[in-house]
């Protein structure tokens, strides 16, 4: 089997359970074009640790970790079978390249997991299991925790780093409305992004805060962003990519996804199966 693309997605706000815009169909089409994985392994910015933590729940459970919102969404649920085997073979390999990692059998998926996976894998029928994140270590950190993970892709893991590809939840609490017209400052931000992305310059991308424009606008704290850097570093070539542009939600919250590896090129048609 050829290694599985690995994936970003932008998950914005828990409103878009139940209000897709472009996105949930972008998702969707997303899962249906992606070969069918064994196994899925996601990180969200959501549950973080100081050091990594895997899901080796045999059942998930589905986490409401948010407040003052419809009804209907705490009534949701994404009731996908676990993965405890993925869990401890992903902790050995992280052990094996020095990290303190080890299982955890209270945290299922939080809604940076469940709510992207309802769209991708909308059955809940593929085993499903949560890595944690370490919000307080940086890009090149999260590089190369993704290339310790590589070897799971050839395996039939689909790697899914869940975040924001911009998250100012100031600017949206200041003028909540979903079609808000987005800041004219994503658009520096994102251009810079995808442009060294795109050329896979490393050295840039570790350094975005001092680099890119509008960086710590776009993001006061960067923990949406991260899980981008664990989706390059897992893939089998990060050079090879498709940007999946879906616009902003709030006028501050892009809300792009990104497929890397050799197999990502064949997931461009999932823009055409959106329409």
């Amino acid at each position: 089997m050829s290694a599985l693309p690995t994936l970003f997605v932008s998950h914005g706000s828990p409103l878009l359970a139940v209000d897709p815009g472009r996105t949930g169909p972008l998702l969707t089409a997303l899962g249906r074009a992606v070969p069918r994985p064994k196994e899925i392994l996601v990180i969200s910015p959501h549950w973080s640790t100081p050091a990594p933590r895997v899901g080796s729940l045999a059942q998930q459970r589905t986490i409401h970790d948010f407040g003052g919102f419809p009804r209907e969404l705490y009534e949701l649920e994404y009731p996908a079978p676990g993965a405890p085997a993925l869990a401890e073979r992903t902790v050995q390999r992280l052990r094996d390249a020095g990290l303190p990692a080890v299982t955890d059998d209270q945290w299922g998926l939080d809604h940076g997991a469940w709510v992207p996976l309802s769209y991708l894998f909308p059955e809940a029928d593929i085993p499903v299991t949560q890595l944690s994140l370490q919000r307080h270590m940086g890009p090149e950190y999260q590089y190369r925790l993704g290339q310790t993970l590589a070897p799971l892709a050839d395996d039939g893991v689909l790697i899914v780093a869940s975040g924001s590809f911009t998250h100012n939840l100031h600017e949206v609490f200041r003028a909540p409305s979903e079609d808000r017209a987005e800041a004219p400052y994503l658009a520096e931000f994102v251009a810079w992004f995808t442009e060294h992305l795109a050329k896979m310059d490393l050295d840039a991308l570790f350094d975005y805060r001092a680099r890119a424009p509008h960086a710590e606008r776009a993001h006061p704290t960067d923990e949406h962003l991260l899980p981008i850097y664990i989706a390059m570093g897992a893939a089998d070539n990060a050079l090879s990519q498709t940007h999946f542009d879906t616009g902003s939600t709030y006028g501050a919250l892009r809300m792009d996804a990104f497929a890397f590896g050799n197999a990502a090129p064949s997931l461009a048609r999932a823009n055409a199966l959106a329409q």
